[in-house]
């Protein structure tokens, strides 16, 4: 197939399936919110479990505490179905190591955070638990009606994930956040902040990269059958407060932009070699020289806002210029294999059928991968123990790649 000239897009919206049964509410299984920060941020979560009566998976790290957590939720919602997860600071070593965690080295490109582990680790938890339709949901997003999350549940006999249309503040890249604020049209995607995923069936991963979420949706030559219904409220942050922030989405922004522009023009991964991410780089380039014109021309930054647009807008343009083409052809490469890796083990994590003494299966679990859990289960709080059980990979499969 001929090269597709690369252009950088402002909207992918013709990618979403947006037929819907009017009406059709599924029961949700599980909310899992992979957080970070304390407690109180956790409430809008409960509100929604309980409103569902499904349970609430709390993966927790950085300024969220497993304890704490259970403790504040327990409280405020009597009856609340809560699992709380501390995720270890080293990782679960009994999950797959992944190429694209890996494959940047030490280099500026790479992006250190755990937003990624902790969904993986609630993919694993969910499909151990037995758990159908589960919702990722971030704890600063607002969902007004929970039946929401039920009508996105609802569309995942037939899509691969469905996403709630973000209102409020716009979920986007500090790039296309500035692009909006000069004036120009800019449009959201789905993502990974409000995101109904059938955790039974799917066998995709979140690799540790800004725009996780997108890789997610990908399958093996484009994106997954996705759609959107409902709505979810960001809560308001600034985009150009630090610089560094430009700095570490402009890979993962890079990439995601350019392979979702190819699936706009009917193209396929396999389109995106050398000669393809040699002019999407440059188009990107060009899209934020022009949106950098837009204040210039404007006789400058008269506020302080615009300075710190253009600030962002330079962070980003000096990170592009660490960013060739064989480096997007070799993480596409990675996240292709970690992705058939991620696939093999995830064919091999089975569902929990039966216990011991009656437990719950997501505290079998959590006891089985080493996790410290907290989960109000009828008779109380329980804490899995910090060991893994020798039987793991009985319950969960026999390759090496198994947990």
């Amino acid at each position: 197939m001929a090269v597709i000239a690369g252009a950088h897009h402002t909207s992918h919206r013709g990618l979403i399936d947006f037929a819907a049964p009017a009406g059709t509410v599924a029961e949700v299984d599980a909310i899992l919110v992979p957080s970070a920060r304390p407690a109180a941020a956790l409430a809008e979560a409960g509100r929604l479990a309980a409103a569902l009566g499904c349970v609430l998976l709390v993966l927790c790290s950085k300024h969220s505490d497993a304890a704490r957590a259970f403790a504040v939720l327990t409280r405020r919602q009597p009856g609340l179905d809560v699992v709380a997860v501390d995720y270890p600071e080293g990782g679960v070593e009994r999950l797959p190591p992944l190429w694209t965690s890996t494959v940047l080295g030490r280099s500026r490109l790479m992006r250190r955070t755990d937003t990624s582990a902790k969904r993986n680790l609630g993919l694993v938890l969910a499909r151990l638990a037995g758990w159908k339709r589960v919702v990722f949901l971030d704890d600063d997003i607002r969902v007004p009606d929970p039946l929401d999350l039920g009508r996105a549940a609802a569309l995942l006999d037939t899509r691969d994930g469905v996403g709630l249309n973000i209102g409020g503040y716009p979920d986007n890249s500090v790039v296309c956040h500035a692009n909006r604020e000069t004036g120009a049209p800019q449009d959201t995607f789905i993502g990974g902040g409000a995101l109904a995923v059938p955790a039974d069936r799917i066998d995709s991963f979140f690799p540790e990269i800004y725009n996780e979420d997108w890789f997610f949706l990908l399958g093996e030559t484009m994106l997954r059958r996705v759609g959107q219904i409902g709505v979810a409220v960001q809560k308001p942050y600034d985009p150009f407060a630090d610089p560094d922030r430009a700095r570490s989405e402009e890979f993962g922004d890079v990439l995601a932009e350019g392979l979702f522009a190819l699936f706009d023009n009917g193209g396929r991964i396999a389109d995106a070699d050398h000669a393809y991410w040699t002019m999407f780089l440059s188009a990107r380039l060009d899209f934020i020289d022009e949106i950098q014109k837009r204040i210039k021309d404007k006789g400058g930054p008269d506020a302080p806002r615009e300075r710190h647009i253009l600030d962002s807008l330079a962070a980003s343009r000096g990170r592009l210029q660490f960013i060739w083409p064989r480096t997007c052809v070799a993480y596409i490469e990675a996240w292709q294999q970690d992705r058939e890796r991620w696939r093999r083990f995830m064919k091999g994590v089975r569902p929990i059928r039966s216990t011991a003494g009656g437990r719950a299966a997501i505290d079998v679990a959590a006891d089985r991968l080493g996790l410290r859990a907290y989960h109000s289960s009828g008779s109380g709080p329980v804490r899995a123990s910090a060991g893994a059980s020798s039987a793991t990979t009985a319950t969960i499969g026999t390759s090496a790649s198994s947990v």
